[in-house]
């Protein structure tokens, strides 16, 4: 069974040693112990038995199968079934994984999915903590569910990071599609990362108020610790998001008033260019009587007056910041 990454019992916050899968059923039986099992990415056949040893319920193992569930809590009579979206930086890309938890009186079953670091480390620390641990699952429930949310800070921290890397770029008079497609990517990025951590705080709010036999009164300060830490992230995620969006708004903007200028000034020496277009046109046209024709000045006077209108109209155009 190679999906069992760590089976060990306890009892009165010690550790009694590990179980093997065939004596699952007898730890449980003894009383004031709880055993905690650990999955990644187990098959049918060995989820069955599992739900076998510790009575899961049928849909709660079907979620825990499929591995494409959104975060939530579920109840089944004594126990919770709690879904998290685990998150990880890969190549600077936000990929998530799921993490499934049973929790009932006496047993803990984690099951790891996808994008996951170990929860050794999450042992490790529940071990060394026996006054915590005499609490019992919801300690360790308590535990899996911190750590899953520790692991979402250093995300969002290269999420601002990057956004502040590509901010000056942004905020120029010329449209740079590659800076563009890196934000929309980074939003991308940021809503993903908040779907998986928003539903934390539900979750964790459900534990404290309806779930009284798996966190009693001395482990409701430390969900609620979870719930704060979520609300943060959450809030963070959303001004991320919220400057992400002025940035690209800001940045058509600057581009739509940049080409406006343009238009401006082209217009400007449009109107310039009229005056003597029109003028100079009429020397095109086949005229039987033109008065200027006998005139021996004439030239000179139409050139004279074609400029002086130009120069007004260059002037006053000047003057109005179109050229």
């Amino acid at each position: 069974m190679g999906a069992i990454v760590n089976c060990a019992a306890y009892r009165d916050g010690k550790k009694l040693g590990k179980v093997e899968f065939e004596g699952i059923a007898g730890a449980l039986a003894e009383a004031g112990t709880f055993v905690w099992l650990g999955l990644h990415e187990p098959d049918l056949p060995l989820l069955r038995k599992v739900q076998q040893a510790f009575g899961l319920h049928d849909l709660a193992v079907e979620d825990a199968l499929d591995a494409h569930q959104r975060p939530k809590l579920e109840t089944y009579g004594d126990s919770v079934f709690v879904v998290l979206n685990t998150a990880q930086l890969v190549d600077d890309e936000v990929v998530v994984g799921e993490t499934h938890l049973f929790v009932g009186p006496n047993y803990v079953v984690s099951v790891r999915h996808g994008a996951s670091s170990t929860y050794t480390p999450v042992r490790d620390r529940c071990e060394q903590d026996p006054h915590g641990l005499a609490n019992g699952t919801g300690y360790v429930l308590y535990a899996l569910m911190d750590f899953v949310v520790d692991q979402y800070l250093p995300i969002v921290n290269r999420l601002e990071d990057a956004f502040e890397a590509l901010e000056q770029n942004i905020f120029r008079d010329e449209f740079d599609r590659a800076a563009i497609e890196r934000l929309y990517k980074i939003k991308h990025q940021v809503l993903r990362l908040r779907n998986a951590v928003y539903p934390v705080e539900d979750i964790c709010g459900q534990l404290i108020r309806l779930h009284e036999d798996l966190v009693p009164k001395e482990l409701r300060a430390y969900f609620r610790d979870i719930e704060d830490h979520c609300s943060r992230i959450v809030r963070s995620l959303d001004v991320v998001r919220e400057m992400l969006t002025t940035a690209v708004q800001v940045n058509l903007a600057l581009v739509t008033v940049t080409q406006n200028e343009v238009v401006k000034r082209l217009a400007g020496w449009g109107a310039i260019l009229a005056v003597p277009t029109v003028v100079f046109s009429l020397y095109g046209m086949n005229f039987n009587f033109m008065p200027e024709l006998k005139f021996h000045y004439a030239y000179p006077v139409v050139i004279g007056v074609t400029g002086t209108l130009c120069g007004f109209l260059w002037r006053k155009l000047h003057r109005a910041g179109w050229i």
